[in-house]
């Protein structure tokens, strides 16, 4: 793995890129809420060589490699400022075509990016997305709590972050469980999305229900969009139905990315 970094607005940002195929656009990964560029395992690659894209895969701040959060507080609008940074990343690295595949948290920043930057978003990829907060969310996140509290989730997680690793935990948890975070919601985005769209999510995904795909189709109303969900999945089709997931990702880039 070898790893690149790049300082954006004075934070060290590490990031993988691989430059395979000219005229292609680069595929970007956004990991989930506790995710880095090595809990992606050989996805990533394995999709970028099925429809030769580049690649750029990415820690966000206060993951993996790159540099702590500004602040482990968040606001409600704390997914736009990711989409906001993740604009000022790809254009520092002069990336000027981006086909984005967000999972969870990344799937949401990934919907927002595409809203605010069409110039740069040629398509989307959302996969766990959420676009409002549900009480299945809420309970999926007070059980991951409790194993963080009562099993060696903590010591697995520092294995790849570190001394972040308790930071970002709470920086997910304490936001979403806090009360004012209820009346988080993204669909008033939706409709400014002028990209082709594509989202996943397995049928037993423990953080989020199927008004989620609903919510997020019903709200785009770009003609290129189309939803799948997945059996035998959960949270993550891309772990646990690797085969079904990158042949509709494979087959969705064929169609709409030149």
């Amino acid at each position: 793995m070898n790893l690149n970094y790049v300082s954006i607005n004075g934070k060290k940002v590490a990031y993988i890129l691989e430059k395979n195929v000219a005229n292609k656009p680069y595929l970007v990964f956004l990991h989930d809420s506790l995710g880095c560029i090595e809990l992606w395992r050989n996805f990533p690659r394995l999709l970028a060589e099925a429809n030769q894209c580049n690649l750029i895969i990415f820690d966000r701040l206060g993951y993996g490699k790159s540099d702590t959060f500004n602040s482990p507080e968040r606001a409600l609008d704390y997914m736009e400022k990711e989409a906001d940074f993740l604009e000022l990343f790809l254009a520092t690295l002069e990336v000027e075509e981006a086909l984005l595949f967000g999972h969870s948290d990344g799937g949401s920043i990934a919907l927002i990016a595409a809203a605010k930057y069409p110039k740069r978003i040629k398509a989307i990829i959302c996969e766990g997305a959420h676009i409002f907060v549900e009480e299945i969310t809420l309970k999926g996140i007070r059980e991951a709590k409790k194993g963080y509290q009562s099993t060696n989730l903590p010591e697995k997680l520092a294995k790849y972050h570190g001394d972040k690793t308790k930071a970002l935990f709470d920086a997910w948890t304490e936001t979403w469980l806090r009360p004012d975070f209820f009346k988080w919601n993204i669909t008033a985005f939706l409709p400014q999305i002028q990209c082709p769209t594509l989202v996943i999510q397995g049928v037993a995904d423990e953080f989020g229900s199927e008004k989620q795909v609903e919510g997020i189709m019903k709200g785009i109303s770009h003609s290129e969009k189309q939803s799948y969900l997945i059996e035998g999945a959960q949270h993550t089709p891309h772990k646990e139905a690797q085969e079904k997931t990158l042949e509709i990702c494979r087959s969705f880039i064929e169609k709409y990315i030149q």
